[in-house]
Protein backbone atom coordinates (compact mmCIF):
# COMPACT_ATOMS: atom_id res chain seq x y z
CA UNK A 1 0.00 0.00 0.00
CA UNK A 2 1.20 3.48 -0.97
CA UNK A 3 2.61 5.54 2.09
CA UNK A 4 2.64 9.76 1.52
CA UNK A 5 5.36 11.50 3.93
CA UNK A 6 3.98 15.08 4.65
CA UNK A 7 6.52 17.33 5.93
CA UNK A 8 5.79 21.55 6.46
CA UNK A 9 8.29 24.49 6.67
CA UNK A 10 7.97 28.32 6.02
CA UNK A 11 10.22 30.70 4.85
CA UNK A 12 9.69 34.53 4.42
CA UNK A 13 8.37 36.06 1.41
CA UNK A 14 11.63 37.04 0.39
CA UNK A 15 13.10 33.39 0.48
CA UNK A 16 10.23 31.84 -1.19
CA UNK A 17 11.88 31.67 -4.78
CA UNK A 18 15.15 30.28 -3.01
CA UNK A 19 13.41 27.38 -1.56
CA UNK A 20 11.65 26.35 -4.48
CA UNK A 21 14.51 26.62 -6.39
CA UNK A 22 16.11 24.39 -4.12
CA UNK A 23 13.28 21.85 -4.23
CA UNK A 24 13.22 21.76 -8.16
CA UNK A 25 17.35 21.39 -8.25
CA UNK A 26 18.43 19.62 -5.47
CA UNK A 27 15.58 17.73 -3.83
CA UNK A 28 13.70 16.53 -6.33
CA UNK A 29 15.80 15.01 -8.54
CA UNK A 30 16.91 13.24 -5.88
CA UNK A 31 13.85 11.82 -4.76
CA UNK A 32 13.48 10.99 -8.31
CA UNK A 33 16.47 8.69 -8.33
CA UNK A 34 15.47 6.32 -5.40
CA UNK A 35 14.14 2.87 -5.87
CA UNK A 36 10.20 3.49 -4.57
CA UNK A 37 9.48 7.05 -4.93
CA UNK A 38 6.29 7.52 -6.02
CA UNK A 39 5.52 11.17 -6.67
CA UNK A 40 5.92 15.03 -5.14
CA UNK A 41 3.18 17.50 -4.27
CA UNK A 42 4.35 21.38 -3.04
CA UNK A 43 2.06 22.91 -1.53
CA UNK A 44 1.86 26.71 -0.43
CA UNK A 45 -0.19 29.34 1.26
CA UNK A 46 0.78 33.31 1.96
CA UNK A 47 0.09 34.11 5.77
CA UNK A 48 1.42 37.09 7.68
CA UNK A 49 4.56 35.57 9.02
CA UNK A 50 5.52 34.14 6.01
CA UNK A 51 5.15 31.23 2.71
CA UNK A 52 4.10 28.73 4.34
CA UNK A 53 4.62 24.91 2.34
CA UNK A 54 3.98 21.67 2.68
CA UNK A 55 5.55 18.90 1.06
CA UNK A 56 3.83 15.31 0.13
CA UNK A 57 6.26 12.58 -0.74
CA UNK A 58 4.39 8.99 -1.77
CA UNK A 59 6.87 6.23 -1.48
CA UNK A 60 5.74 2.34 -2.50
CA UNK A 61 6.14 1.25 1.06
CA UNK A 62 7.17 2.36 4.42
CA UNK A 63 10.73 0.12 3.61
CA UNK A 64 11.36 2.47 0.52
CA UNK A 65 11.42 5.43 2.99
CA UNK A 66 13.63 4.12 5.74
CA UNK A 67 15.98 3.67 2.13
CA UNK A 68 15.72 7.17 1.65
CA UNK A 69 15.27 8.89 5.59
CA UNK A 70 16.96 6.37 7.95
CA UNK A 71 16.39 4.18 10.45
CA UNK A 72 14.28 7.01 12.68
CA UNK A 73 11.27 7.60 9.92
CA UNK A 74 9.87 10.10 12.29
CA UNK A 75 12.35 12.99 11.77
CA UNK A 76 12.38 14.96 8.67
CA UNK A 77 15.34 15.53 6.15
CA UNK A 78 16.00 18.98 6.10
CA UNK A 79 19.25 19.64 4.05
CA UNK A 80 21.74 22.87 5.28
CA UNK A 81 20.83 24.22 1.99
CA UNK A 82 16.76 24.33 2.77
CA UNK A 83 17.50 24.83 6.62
CA UNK A 84 19.18 28.66 5.47
CA UNK A 85 16.51 29.83 3.58
CA UNK A 86 13.75 28.62 5.82
CA UNK A 87 12.47 30.44 8.77
CA UNK A 88 11.77 27.91 10.64
CA UNK A 89 10.67 23.35 9.98
CA UNK A 90 8.63 20.79 11.84
CA UNK A 91 11.26 18.74 12.86
CA UNK A 92 9.24 15.22 12.33
CA UNK A 93 7.35 14.21 9.39
CA UNK A 94 3.59 12.00 9.41
CA UNK A 95 3.16 9.14 7.61
CA UNK A 96 0.05 8.08 5.74
CA UNK A 97 -0.91 5.01 4.20
CA UNK A 98 -3.81 6.01 1.14
CA UNK A 99 -6.24 4.31 1.05
CA UNK A 100 -8.56 5.50 -1.59
CA UNK A 101 -7.27 7.16 -4.86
Amino acid sequence: MPVVRSWAGVTTKENADAYLAHLRDETIPHLRSLSGFVAVEVLRRSAADGEHFRVHTTWVSMESICAFAGEDLDVAVVPPAAQVVLERYDPHVEHYEVVIR
